[in-house]
């Protein structure tokens, strides 16, 4: 029954849809869309509702028909809430229905989209990839065009390796770079092999040298009866003759008499030069550039003043201020010492054996400033081997400057109270060549002594000259040491 119900309400519906108008008078418009049909149905049935409701709360009889007639259109509208309901799932299904139809092809160009982007991104990556990729071509210097045309060997230069003509080239220059390493790395086998040949020679020839000395000692051991033989001089002597020309000229020439006298009469004595050749060498080369027209006195006064003294005048009004004390003359350079001694061994004549007759040593220095020769006894600790020097000739202490000059030069400081164990003795100054007139003549003392005997006036100025003689010095040294050792 209650689908035989249903038939026959759906009939009703199909009905009230196709009519006009219902029964209470709406007007049912084809335009009209179930939207707009189902919000006004809904408000017909709120209003029912709502009428029903005001006459259920009045207390009045109610009216039945009117009630019935409420019902009745309630339940219509019911109806018509349901047909419209149906034909909007019907609508619904039908929009689905295209909706589908419709999203095939959406989907299938959707497809293509997806295919196409990462098509794209494909090729930007490989695009990206071909800029970003490095060469080595680049990395390699080659060498300019113009030499590769000159230089190439035309087994490159004819070869064809690409129908692109710059990147034939390209390819061209690279072989010809190859070519050229591997030529290279042929020189460098080349040159390393005579390296190792030359380190071996080298090695070798350093060996040699290595036992050179020992070889030319073993042969200057052996050569020595032959030079002794031929008069050959030895390489000390040759060294010592070398080393004696840097000598200033006293020294060279105590230096050359002492050697005179032990050549010529066989004199039991040993002479050195002591000190530093390179020093040496640095003063002959400043006083070479000196003006040799200037006194030795200007020159050192040249060393303090640092100006030129042309002028006697300028000369002798600065001579008062150099009048100092011992220590001030020493800082001023006045007892400037030349890098080079001569050194004097003298040897007991009387004894063959000269290491075991050694008598004394003497040292002769050469004071440039004030041109004086000084003279003493090596190496002596108490200075008691002074004492032969002092007098060894009258009136010779050797406290006082020899000549004038080097006096005025020096003023009143004396070297009395010198530390040095060397002094200046005029005997020495005579054996240096320098050559000073004495502070008052010996015409004068012989005159005091004789004034009518003219034979004790010459024998008294031969006696004089005879004090410079290097025979006589020795003579004198050997005997005061003799005597000294004997009171020992």
């Amino acid at each position: 029954m209650e689908d035989g119900d249903r038939t026959e309400e759906e009939e009703v519906d199909v009905q009230v849809v196709n009519d006009d108008k219902d029964e209470l008078g709406f007007p049912l418009s084809d335009e009209e869309s179930p939207y707009e049909l189902l919000q006004n149905t809904k408000v017909s049935v709120e209003n029912i509702i709502a009428e029903i409701l005001s006459i259920k709360n009045q207390r009045k009889t109610k009216p039945f028909l009117r009630m019935r007639e409420l019902v009745t259109q309630m339940f219509l509208h019911l109806v018509t809430l349901r047909q419209v309901n149906r034909c909007i799932l019907v609508e619904e299904e039908f929009v689905k229905t295209e909706t589908e139809r419709a999203k095939a092809p959406l989907d299938f160009t959707t497809q293509q989209l997806h295919n196409l982007m990462y098509e794209k991104s494909h090729y930007v990556k490989a695009v990206k990839a071909c800029n970003d990729f490095k060469s080595k071509c680049p990395e390699i210097e080659l060498v300019n065009e113009e030499e590769f045309f000159r230089d190439v060997p035309q087994h490159i230069k004819g070869s064809v390796l690409s129908n692109h003509s710059a990147h034939n080239l390209m390819l061209k220059r690279l072989n010809f770079e190859l070519f050229q390493r591997k030529e290279l790395c042929k020189l460098r086998k080349k040159l390393e092999q005579q390296k190792k040949s030359l380190l071996e020679t080298i090695a070798n020839r350093k060996k040699f040298l290595s036992s050179l000395p020992s070889h030319l000692k073993s042969l200057k051991k052996a050569s020595l009866p032959v030079q002794n033989q031929l008069g050959v001089q030895d390489t000390k002597k040759l060294m010592r003759h070398h080393s004696a020309e840097l000598l200033p000229p006293p020294l060279y020439v105590i230096y050359s008499q002492l050697l005179a006298q032990k050549v010529a009469f066989g004199e039991s004595i040993d002479l050195e030069i002591i000190g530093s050749l390179k020093d040496a060498q640095a003063f002959a080369h400043h006083q070479a550039r000196k003006d040799t027209g200037i006194s030795s006195t200007v020159e050192s006064s040249k060393l303090e003043d640092d100006e030129p003294d042309d002028e006697d005048g300028q000369r002798w009004s600065k001579r008062p201020r150099r009048v100092q004390g011992k220590e001030s003359l020493d800082q001023a350079g006045i007892f400037q010492i030349h890098p080079l001694k001569v050194t004097l061994h003298v040897y007991d004549d009387e004894v063959s054996v000269l290491e075991s007759a050694k008598l004394t040593t003497l040292k002769f220095e050469y004071l440039v400033q004030l041109n004086v020769i000084c003279v003493g006894v090596d190496a002596s600790n108490d200075g008691r081997e002074n004492d032969i020097l002092c007098n060894l000739f009258p009136d010779d202490t050797g406290l006082q400057l020899p000549h004038q000059s080097a006096k005025l030069f020096v003023g009143d400081a004396t070297m009395s109270n010198d530390d040095r164990t060397s002094r200046p003795y005029k005997w020495a100054q005579h054996l240096a060549g320098i050559d000073f007139l004495p502070e008052v003549s010996p015409l004068m003392f012989a005159s005091r002594e004789t004034s009518d005997n003219s034979e004790d006036v010459i024998s008294s100025l031969s006696q004089y000259r005879q004090q410079n003689r290097v025979q006589t010095v020795l003579q004198r040294i050997r005997s005061r040491r003799k005597a000294q050792l004997a009171r020992l």
